[in-house]
């Protein structure tokens, strides 16, 4: 098995002010991630448009910012829990104890609409997902460099900020261990889902996946879409539900 990549998660003086555009100076000296590549790892499907992360920690939060360079920003979907991956999307992955099971999922989209959902066992398992596991007390801000949904010119991309509080990720790990000890690992891994579109009467359109939606709680690497997968840590194969694959982040003091 490859190696995953590895995050030396800094502890900083919380909480941080956020934004949408990590423009807290905290963020300043907290390192990027390197540059997303293809889902498969594949370097001669190197993504079009550069996305990286930061990470950092408190006593309260675990924050994730990023990065998204994104000519069209665009987004349709304004409910909550609804399918965010239908829409240009950027997705966390949090395995707090790295067993593969009972993990979460975060999506968010340029409009910061947001879905989250739980899996007991990945998909290629039987899993079934859990719909609406809400963090309560959960931070999103989105930051747009351009015109949102405006297609007559062309914009920088997006930023977003995430806080997960400690306290509602607790039912994730199996010892309810959280906040993180100095040196623990969890498992976590990102992804961005970029859609090709066209425009239409002046509007965006995503290019469906063979003309149809997915039906709910269908995973989406089982059909095959017009669109492309970038992720931070490499799957190795088009399927975001291995967390054995996912990056390590490991907790500084």
């Amino acid at each position: 098995m490859k190696s995953p990549k590895q995050y030396q998660c800094q502890r900083v003086q919380g909480p941080l002010k956020l934004d949408g555009f990590l423009s807290d100076p905290a963020w300043a000296s907290i390192p990027w991630t390197d540059a997303f590549v293809d889902i498969t790892g594949d370097p001669g499907l190197k993504p079009r448009f550069e996305t990286r992360v930061k990470m950092a920690w408190d006593d309260t939060y675990f924050y994730v910012a990023a990065e998204l360079e994104e000519p069209h920003v665009w987004g349709t979907i304004t409910r909550q829990n609804e399918v965010i991956f239908h829409d240009n999307d950027f997705e966390v992955f949090i395995d707090p104890d790295g067993d593969g099971r009972n993990y979460y999922e975060f999506e968010m989209n340029a409009l910061g609409t947001i879905w989250e959902l739980s899996l007991p066992v990945p998909y290629s398992e039987g899993g079934e997902p859990v719909w609406g596991c809400n963090l309560p007390g959960l931070i999103r801000k989105v930051g747009v460099r351009g015109r949102l949904n405006d297609p007559s010119d062309e914009d920088d991309g997006w930023s977003l900020e995430i806080a997960f509080p400690w306290e509602a990720l607790r039912q994730y790990h199996s010892e309810k261990r959280t906040p993180p000890e100095p040196g623990d690992v969890w498992r976590v891994n990102f992804s961005r889902v970029q859609w090709q579109h066209e425009v239409v009467d002046g509007r965006y359109v995503r290019v469906p996946p063979h003309g149809t939606d997915l039906p709910q709680g269908l995973d989406p690497e089982e059909q095959s879409h017009p669109e492309d997968n970038w992720v931070w840590s490499p799957q190795w194969q088009v399927n975001m539900h291995v967390p054995a694959l996912w990056g390590e982040v490991i907790f500084q003091s």
